[in-house]
């Protein structure tokens, strides 16, 4: 890609705000040679970061599983964050007002490497941390991915034993999110030892019998910031919410199927491995549970 061609909104990048073109980073950067960090995801609705303080709580459990100190605190990266959603708005005022690409729907990522140092697989002491952030779009899924639901492939969980940290090491679920983009599936549900581990880009939730039904939170899942929402709407709606191990005859069983993600939500698969999820359309958990995160993101602004 022509570095000239990237939109050139703001982004942070170690102390200084900068054009996105212009930020650069040293080739020996521990994140460019081992994909030594971390990193976050936090939605933006209607200029407002959503779930702000549990993906706060999740960077630090990252950092602190890879033993580096977070180097701000959490109202700086609320500063930067803010600071960078309103000049994002700025940006891209004009260039459209729909609901999946309103400059006001934005994505903050922030990534966090150990520093700059010399090759060496041992971790240096006392390096600066790299720090960058910017907003990006948000891309919600379409309306026919609602109202008709997706196609999802499955595969072994071939990844790392440490799932749980937000590692910017990520060719594991670059490699299992390939599998399905190859045969026009939007996503790759994972299995490891014959159990339901997780998407390569989404946690997944299994309906059955009314109850929502996930893998428990350990180190072989990366616990998604929705884990806590979506128990919180089962708890108001009145649905069972159940963590355990779920075989892969449960997953192929299930009445149905969803993935949820920063950039997802909520979003129901009715077609695994070619054969029907349920009777093949979105079910009424997944419009109850769809109903109740909209319902979050109405009371964050109001």
């Amino acid at each position: 890609m022509n570095l000239h061609a990237l939109p050139p909104l703001p982004c942070y990048l170690n102390g200084h705000y900068t054009a996105l073109p212009d930020a650069k980073v040293s080739v020996m950067d521990r994140g460019f040679i081992f994909g030594d960090g971390v990193y976050e995801v936090v939605p933006v609705y209607g200029g407002h970061l959503f779930c702000f303080e549990q993906h706060m709580a999740r960077l630090d459990r990252s950092l602190a599983e890879v033993r580096i100190a977070n180097p701000l605190s959490h109202g700086q990266w609320r500063e930067i964050a803010s600071k960078l959603i309103a000049n994002y708005d700025q940006s891209t005022l004009g260039r459209g007002n729909s609901d999946s690409n309103s400059p006001s729907n934005q994505l903050i990522y922030i990534q966090i490497t150990r520093g700059v140092a010399l090759r060496d697989h041992v971790m240096p002491a006392d390096l600066t941390p790299t720090v960058f952030v910017m907003s990006s779009a948000m891309k919600l899924p379409s309306p026919e991915q609602r109202a008709h639901g997706v196609a999802c492939v499955t595969v072994d969980d071939f990844r790392w034993q440490k799932a749980h940290i937000k590692s910017v090491s990520l060719l594991g679920a670059v490699l299992a999110r390939q599998i399905s983009a190859d045969v026009g599936a939007t996503e790759t549900v994972m299995f490891r030892d014959g159990f339901l581990s997780e998407a390569a880009a989404s946690n997944v939730w299994v309906v059955k019998d009314g109850a929502v039904m996930g893998p428990p939170r350990d180190h072989l899942v990366l616990e998604g910031i929705r884990y806590a929402l979506i128990k919180d709407i089962c708890r108001k709606d009145g649905l069972p919410f159940v963590l355990r191990r779920i075989s892969r005859e449960e997953v192929r069983n299930a009445d149905e199927l969803l993935l949820s993600s920063a950039t997802k939500e909520v979003l129901p698969v009715t077609t695994l491995d070619g054969a029907a999820v349920g009777n093949g359309a979105p079910g009424p958990i997944y419009q109850r549970l769809y109903n109740g995160y909209q319902q979050a993101k109405k009371d964050l602004s109001e």
